[in-house]
């Protein structure tokens, strides 16, 4: 039967498919979403058949993956990825089933140091055609450790796909709040028309993690905070927060403003924190006097006629008091609040990544009574409570995305370049590693560099 859909997943038997993508195609399936006729060839050097790769997948999940829908639409195909004369084995399997309309999508759920050798084998076996954009290539951060390797990653990508076809995936874009941070710009007449510095005090952005790295030593030594998350996930929620009123929201548009956010960024050198958890060096795998950080902190400027003068604070790190993503806006003073003689406020708009997703917005009240005391209270709208279960994860977004050819949520090269660069800047500023044990023991050293507590 020719295929309308056609997914192949290259290191399938990784927990990423396991835990992410069969779960999200089953869902998209179900939902119909995705086409009826869909096949997903799922390739791999272990010697499976398809019933004894799904069985492993199944252990491997988060939880138990409907087997008996899976078993209709994946085929696994054992193959080395590294040796081209294998590729006919998934060629022949791919021209028998497509047709010239057919959506193929290629994950490269692999690490960085297999891309060069797989493109090239994608190329050379004719599995892709370089500009054909019913084929695309998806895979995910790391976009390199710096902005020398992810310029050699992206120009080795160039050699063998056009960058129409390259999908890059940073999960955290597909995340409900995220995608939900132009809407609450946009669409609402209190926000847009104050959304500059005149009216806007500060912009913090946090994500805090309470676990420490979970086993991936190998991967979370070399990266550290900087690379792993603020390259990434804080500076993509910065650019979205700062940038100016797109032409459009098609994805081009969109990422040209993102782009100009980042190309007028910088930062204090003085507010910069850098940290590492107690307990750190003796995770396994972690070598006894490594200097990476797991907490970081700094104080960033948006150059920009809408935002110059205003302080984006940035703080991520593991080990902290709880697990928290959030991003804070703290409005000015109002002229009128200097008059009243009553501990006021300032109004703050709170836009919650994690662990619930929502939107809250502080404001002063009269407390009820005969007394003219003020409080502050907390309109909150909670996203997952009123989901009723529908809320999606962010891998059906995204993949949903990849099927109907939507990049929004994808990041361009410039974006990955332009952050590159500034991180690079950040880390000709090594600092004395300060060593917590949780959120208290870092907070007075931001409140004594910023004014500004992060708690």
């Amino acid at each position: 039967m020719k295929q309308d859909l056609i997914l192949t997943i290259f290191g399938s038997t990784g927990d990423l498919t396991a835990r992410k993508l069969l779960p999200a195609i089953t869902k998209l399936y179900k939902q119909k979403k995705i086409p009826n006729r869909t096949m997903i060839y799922a390739l791999g050097r272990r010697d499976y058949t398809t019933e004894v790769y799904l069985n492993q997948m199944n252990e491997q999940a988060f939880k138990p993956l409907d087997l008996k829908l899976l078993s209709r639409l994946v085929t696994y195909v054992n193959m080395d990825i590294t040796k081209v004369s294998d590729y006919d084995l998934i060629k022949n399997q791919i021209d028998s089933v497509k047709q010239e309309s057919t959506r193929q999508l290629f994950y490269l759920a692999i690490g960085p140091d297999l891309f060069p050798i797989v493109s090239k084998n994608i190329s050379d076996s004719d599995l892709v055609e370089i500009g054909n954009l019913n084929q695309s290539i998806i895979f995910e951060k790391p976009f390199g450790y710096d902005l020398a390797s992810a310029k050699s990653i992206n120009e080795m990508l160039w050699n063998y796909f056009d960058e129409k076809q390259i999908y890059r995936i940073d999960h955290y874009l597909g995340k409900e709040m995220i995608q939900n941070i132009m809407m609450v710009r946009f669409a609402n007449r209190i926000f847009e028309d104050v959304w500059h510095n005149r009216t806007i005090k500060n912009v913090k952005i946090i994500a805090k993690e309470d676990e420490g790295i979970l086993g991936r030593a190998g991967y979370y030594d070399q990266s550290g905070a900087l690379r792993d998350m603020v390259q990434s996930h804080l500076m993509q929620i910065m650019s979205l927060i700062a940038m100016d009123v797109p032409l459009s929201y098609f994805s081009e548009d969109v990422k040209d403003e993102k782009v100009k956010v980042l190309h007028h960024l910088s930062f204090d050198a003085d507010s910069l924190i850098l940290g590492q958890y107690q307990g750190y060096l003796d995770e396994k795998g972690i070598h006894e006097d490594s200097k990476t950080e797991t907490f970081v902190f700094f104080k960033a400027s948006v150059n920009t006629p809408r935002f110059k003068g205003v302080p984006f604070y940035l703080m991520t790190g593991k080990k902290l008091d709880k697990k928290e993503s959030l991003i804070i806006v703290e409005f000015e003073e109002t002229s009128e609040q200097r008059k009243w003689n009553l501990p006021l406020s300032t109004n703050k708009l709170y836009i919650k990544i994690a662990p619930v997703d929502g939107v809250g917005l502080v404001l002063n009240s009269k407390v009820p009574g005969l007394t003219d005391d003020v409080e502050t209270v907390e309109l909150e709208y909670c996203i997952a409570c009123n989901s009723y279960k529908n809320l999606s994860e962010a891998y059906e977004k995204l993949l949903l995305d990849c099927t109907q050819n939507h990049k929004t949520l994808f990041t361009r090269w410039d974006e990955i370049e332009s952050s590159w660069h500034f991180i690079d800047q950040i880390k000709k500023h090594q600092k004395t590693l300060v060593q917590y044990a949780s959120m208290d023991d870092l907070d007075p050293l931001i409140r004594e560099k910023t004014g500004e507590s992060m708690q």
